[in-house]
């Protein structure tokens, strides 16, 4: 799973999506970001592989070449799914959710959102209603996809020099093992 990660990663890497720096640059970068942060493992996982979904189905070209969203956030963590807890795969799926929320709580946020970003959300429903930002805010991995989001909005620095891709294989190789020693253990293999 993690030569297939890496191998997409690097082909589709070079790529923008509208921003000002490549795909494996944000990806290393929100990594970083998660690292320094001193978070969880899964939560750097999930900052390193939460645009995957972007490189399925020409996913990350549909804002702004096509003016749709393609829902990259569900299409990676259903792909991360097969491998990895739902501690890596729940706050990639509701990373673009997170940012709606805070367009809608947190006064100033949507303005400093870069362009792709603001395109995208116009896309994806525009800021929560107080409903769906009060429903969203009692979800499970709430913290940690607002913490995904942060770093995602982050990780956007022109010529930052970070750890290369192949440092997080120990990481994602140790997560996919605790998952399937988990299920083993609990009967499900």
């Amino acid at each position: 799973m993690i030569d297939k990660l890496f191998h997409i990663i690097n082909k589709f890497g070079r790529l923008t999506y509208g921003e000002d720096i490549t795909q494996i640059e944000h990806a290393l970068q929100c990594a970083q970001l998660a690292r320094e942060d001193r978070a969880a493992d899964t939560l750097i996982a999930a900052a390193l592989l939460h645009d995957i979904g972007q490189f399925i189905d020409d996913a990350g070209n549909a804002a702004e070449q096509r003016g749709i969203d393609a829902r990259h956030e569900v299409i990676g963590a259903a792909f991360l799914a097969t491998a990895f807890p739902d501690s890596v795969t729940e706050p990639v799926r509701m990373h673009v959710e997170a940012k709606r929320y805070l367009c809608a709580s947190e006064p100033g946020y949507r303005s400093a959102l870069s362009r792709a970003s603001e395109l995208s959300l116009q896309l994806q429903g525009g800021p929560m209603t107080t409903a769906e930002a009060s429903a969203f805010a009692q979800a499970r991995f709430f913290e940690e996809a607002i913490r995904l989001r942060r770093y995602d909005d982050t990780g956007k620095r022109k010529n930052w020099a970070v750890s290369e891709l192949e440092s997080y294989r120990p990481l994602l190789e140790r997560l996919i093992g605790d998952r399937a020693a988990r299920e083993t253990s609990d009967g499900r293999n």
